[in-house]
């Protein structure tokens, strides 16, 4: 796990001094991406620079060392992941006459790119990566990206210079960076929390998006332009998933458990891979605790495992956690933190995530991170369970809110949303817990105020797609709240691009692995635990189990009212029921009664009225109309204040 960066001029000009200077200022700002070495290597033939940080996983020696050059000095690679099957690649590449000088997975993937063309490396290859190819004979740079996108690559022209790096950080020192900040990447991020790829908040600065290479060979004329390619897929997630609907499993649970339970086992095996000491986040949910009990099925000493427990009521899962831990006979640890203390973490925030980032589960995973980089380099997560296998309430209500919208008329549904808008979030809640003894099992859901709020706000939608824009949606219109926006494209508000898949479940499944889990999830969880110098792997997102996912019928994932059925009856070989047999539970914080509380002054700091005028990106009175509404508890508008915190605080870095 690493940091990369590269500048690559439009036509050689700058001296060999120049170009140092700038691979010493992108080295420095990734230190923490790779604590361990640091370096750069300048062209000035060829007018490049490529930077390197790194973290030391897989050969830790000096044969491990970035950029790398391949044997007769014409390519040179940086990479930042692991390729899991490096191994394998390696024995058929020996087989094949070639030598190593060390048995780092770079060099093989080095070697791999070399015989097998970028292409070709890529589609043998299982891991995640972001990497960068350099052909000095040709001047041809490729980027590529891993087919989830777990690791970033940011990309763009900088003047006449094209750069990429890991985060843009890196590229801030290079004399024609602008930072200007793109109002329309500003719309979509007050919508969902994040910025959707390939956008980033720069204008002109693009992300490279999950499963892409982008290959550009350089000349003048090109660099004049500022032109760029279009990256190129060389694997499809859509693809993958028609494929696996035309190839269902046959109705046959045990046979389908007995294959989940393999392909998991090898995938959690591969990533258990390091040269370095590793352990496992446990949340004592289904995910976590099924990478942890394969792990420790194929291990010969107790796995460390790692879990943050909170006082809140409803917001703390270190209790089960520890439970599954006794059970599987892990080495576990676990910290509770105060309030103070989770708030203490964000002012790092904005610096962590080097573009606004609104997901408040970003302070659990970055305190859980920093617990974990006491004792381990390398920490398996769980992350990806539920949009392969059917976990998110969504799938479980969006099939049949599509036949109701079908059939009941929109007036009707109006008013019903309004009905359950009126009750303040409290109250509902309130109302929940005097009936839960009442109540049946699959109807006890943790933050039931919130969830009926969001009910409420979906069931006026006027179809299944506007719905689901609106579930994966903070701001329901927040162009509305950026004065002078521009509305670029993007997948989630061009439902005309979604993909065609048949049920809807099934659509929002895949719609998810395309945006939230990629630029919400994974940049979570990449940032967090990079700001710590920890390296995080997601077995659950090798492309083995994501192609048997889609061939699990969608009966086998949604069952009795639960999602995850297979998940949970597999992870029922491994452990009793009343373990993980509960309401689902997110990993998050209660931010909205921060905001009431400790975090209220901070808040008002930031939603000044004056200030937001002169910065002028937010309008103050659509601001402030929310953040009154929070305050008094009228409605809960904890993600969408937590959004317009995160941008402000985000200008100030």
């Amino acid at each position: 796990m690493c940091g990369i960066a590269g500048f690559v001029e439009g036509a050689p000009g700058r001296g060999l001094e120049a170009l140092d200077r700038l691979g010493r200022g992108a080295t420095d700002a990734l230190e923490h991406r790779g604590p361990d070495f640091g370096a750069h290597w300048s062209d000035p033939e060829g007018g490049l620079v490529l930077a390197f940080r790194r973290l030391a996983i897989i050969d830790l020696s000096a044969a491990g060392r970035q950029p790398m050059h391949s044997a007769d000095g014409r390519h040179v690679m940086v990479f930042n992941g692991e390729i899991y099957n490096h191994r394998d690649l390696r024995a058929e590449l020996e087989a094949d006459g070639i030598a190593f000088r060390g048995h780092s997975d770079t060099e093989v993937f080095l070697a791999a790119c070399l015989r097998w063309g970028l292409d070709g490396a890529l589609t043998r290859g299982n891991g995640m990566f972001a990497l960068a190819l350099w052909d000095r004979r040709e001047r041809r740079l490729s980027l590529a990206v891993d087919r989830f996108g777990q690791k970033p690559l940011y990309y763009g022209w900088l003047g006449k210079t094209l750069a990429f790096a890991s985060e843009p950080k890196a590229l801030r020192h290079h004399p024609d960076f602008g930072g200007e900040i793109d109002r329309g990447a500003l719309t979509h991020f007050l919508r969902h929390g994040y910025v959707p790829s390939p956008l980033s908040i720069y204008r002109g600065l693009r992300k490279l998006t999950a499963g892409r290479v982008l290959t550009l060979d350089f000349d003048p004329e090109r660099a004049r332009a500022r032109e760029l390619p279009a990256p190129r897929p060389y694997w499809s997630a859509e693809a993958v998933a028609r494929a696996g609907l035309a190839d269902q499993l046959p109705d046959d649970p045990e046979a389908a458990l007995d294959a989940l339970d393999a392909v998991l086992r090898r995938a959690v095996g591969r990533c258990m891979v390091a040269d370095v000491p590793l352990g496992a986040f446990l949340s004592g949910g289904i995910d976590s605790s099924t990478v942890v009990a394969l792990m420790q099925a194929q291990s010969d000493r107790p796995v460390k495992t790692y879990a943050i427990g909170f006082h809140e009521d409803g917001y703390d899962e270190a209790g089960h956690a520890a439970a599954v831990a006794r059970y599987l006979g892990t080495e576990h640890h676990e910290l509770y933190v105060t309030a103070a203390e989770a708030q203490a973490a964000i002012p790092k925030l904005p610096r962590i995530y080097d573009e606004p980032f609104a997901d408040s589960s970003q302070i659990p995973t970055y305190l859980v991170s920093a617990l974990a980089r006491r004792s381990v380099t390398v920490a398996l997560s769980g992350d990806g369970g539920d949009e392969l296998f059917g976990g998110y309430n969504r799938y479980l209500f969006g099939g049949r809110l599509d036949t109701m919208m079908r059939r009941v008329p929109r007036p009707l549904r109006r008013l019903a949303a309004g009905g359950l808008r009126g009750l303040p979030v409290p109250v509902w809640d309130g109302l929940f817990k005097l009936a839960a003894p009442l109540l049946p099992r699959g109807l006890r859901h943790a933050l039931p105020g919130d969830k009926l709020h969001k009910l409420g706000g979906i069931l006026d939608a006027a179809d299944a797609d506007e719905m689901y824009l609106r579930l994966t949606s903070l701001w329901r219109d927040p162009g509305a709240a950026v004065p002078g926006t521009e509305r670029p494209w993007s997948l989630l508000t061009r439902t005309e691009d979604w993909p065609d898949l048949a049920p809807f479940t099934n659509r929002m499944i895949l719609l998810d692995s395309l945006t939230y889990l990629p630029d919400d999830i994974l940049v979570k969880l990449d940032r967090a635990s990079m700001a710590v110098g920890l390296e995080s792997r997601v077995p659950l997102l090798d492309h083995e189990v994501a192609a048997f996912a889609w061939r699990v019928p969608l009966a086998m994932k949604i069952r009795d009212g639960r999602g995850k059925w297979l998940l949970r009856r597999l992870l029922g070989r491994y452990l009793p029921e009343t373990l993980y047999q509960r309401p689902k539970m997110g990993f998050g914080v209660p931010i909205g009664d921060w905001l009431r509380g400790d975090l209220r002054d901070w808040a008002e700091a930031l939603l000044d009225p004056a200030r937001l005028r002169r910065a002028g990106y937010l309008d103050p009175a659509a601001v402030r109309t929310l953040w009154r509404q929070h305050l008094t508890g009228r409605r809960n508008w904890q993600h969408q204040i937590w959004a317009v915190l995160m941008f402000e605080a985000w200008r100030e870095t």
